[in-house]
């Protein structure tokens, strides 16, 4: 009779297609039970709808099967917990990344606010398609891991699929290439209610695992604040510059200021200031109105040191498209000159990783 140890030795032989170990030394075999003709155990994946499920579900099958033809096989899936997802996480990045060696990123341009609901995400993407409209090579990594937004305003749902050395970006309607933890969810409503240690990992997975291929720029969108996945990027990813997203608010402008003393503090040059709903042009009159008080931009880059990159008005066109998933169709006329000096402006050295 088979037993269940004949069975994990099987289930030994079944290598993780990226990470280059078994199955079983990774944890995603459990709760084997052997009876009568038949075999049941759990895959457990480190996300519900990764994209190599299908392959790993057909691998197990094909491994027990070796045993003997006849058996019934039962293979449950299942979600690791928080702990286990951690652990498993930290033998991926001491494994080999092949995807690395296939990377050709020239320029990574973070963007940053010290602030949240500053429009930091809309920035992102819009800078990623301006620099896709003048024949730039784009890509997107979405570091906000707790509050991905770049997938709704791309109008990106389906997981990534899984190249021969890692993950594929999904790209977008004109061909943006877009990573995000809400790619990987079962549905993006779903909270990622993960702790500092995982959600740094899950930064590093999206930067050495991921097949971006030849780009001209990734744009990089970090969470507001000054914390762990702010801090992980800068010390991790090798940078060529920030972009700094603030509002008219004093106090909006109060945290930036910290946000940029962060950059100072890891080395990462700080390519201008973009304020956010500065105005609000009114469709009748013409007239900017300036919802939020006056602007405090220019206070705030002449504290800092750096320029003012340009300033944006509150648009309901541009919260509709970001809706529709149809960032892409946003005309963004007074985006160009911003991201001409983005481009004039990001030098060709990058900062050194740390980690």
């Amino acid at each position: 009779m088979i037993t269940n140890e004949q069975v994990l030795d099987e289930l030994r032989q079944v290598m993780h297609p990226e990470m280059k170990r078994n199955l079983v030394e990774l944890g995603m075999i459990k709760d084997v039970v052997v009876k009568d003709s038949g075999v049941t155990f759990t895959l457990v994946l480190p996300f519900k709808e990764i994209p190599i499920k299908d392959d790993l579900v057909h691998s197990v099958r094909e491994a027990v099967a070796a045993l003997d033809s006849g058996l019934d096989i039962e293979v449950k899936l299942a979600e690791m917990g928080q702990q286990e997802r951690a652990a498993f996480m930290t033998m991926a990045e001491g494994g080999p990344k092949p995807a690395q060696a296939v990377n050709r990123v020239d320029h990574v341009v973070a963007v940053l606010s010290g602030k949240g609901g500053v429009g930091k995400s809309s920035v992102a993407a819009l800078l990623a398609v301006a620099l896709h409209r003048r024949g730039e090579r784009v890509g997107v990594l979405d570091a906000d891991i707790t509050g991905p937004s770049i997938p709704k305003m791309f109008g990106l749902h389906q997981p990534p699929p899984m190249g021969s050395v890692g993950i594929l970006p999904a790209e977008t309607a004109t061909g943006i290439k877009v990573m995000s933890i809400n790619l990987l969810l079962p549905n993006e409503d779903e909270a990622v209610i993960w702790r500092g240690p995982l959600i740094s990992s899950a930064i590093k997975q999206f930067w050495g695992e991921v097949v971006w291929g030849n780009l001209d720029y990734l744009i990089v969108d970090l969470p507001p604040g000054t914390s762990d996945a702010s801090l992980t990027v800068m010390q991790s990813i090798p940078l060529n510059g920030i972009v700094l997203v603030t509002s008219p608010q004093d106090l909006a402008g109060m945290v930036v200021r910290k946000a940029a003393r962060m950059a100072h503090h890891m080395g990462a040059p700080i390519l201008g200031v973009v304020e956010n709903m500065s105005y609000i042009t009114c469709p009748k009159c013409g007239e900017k109105i300036e919802v939020f008080g006056p602007s405090q931009a220019l206070h705030t880059t002449g504290q800092l040191g750096v320029p003012l990159l340009g300033r944006l008005p509150l648009d309901p066109d541009l919260a509709r498209r970001c809706d529709a998933g149809e960032i892409e169709a946003y005309t963004a006329e007074l985006f160009e000159p911003i991201v001409g000096r983005v481009t004039e402006r990001v030098p060709t050295t990058k900062t050194t990783p740390i980690f």
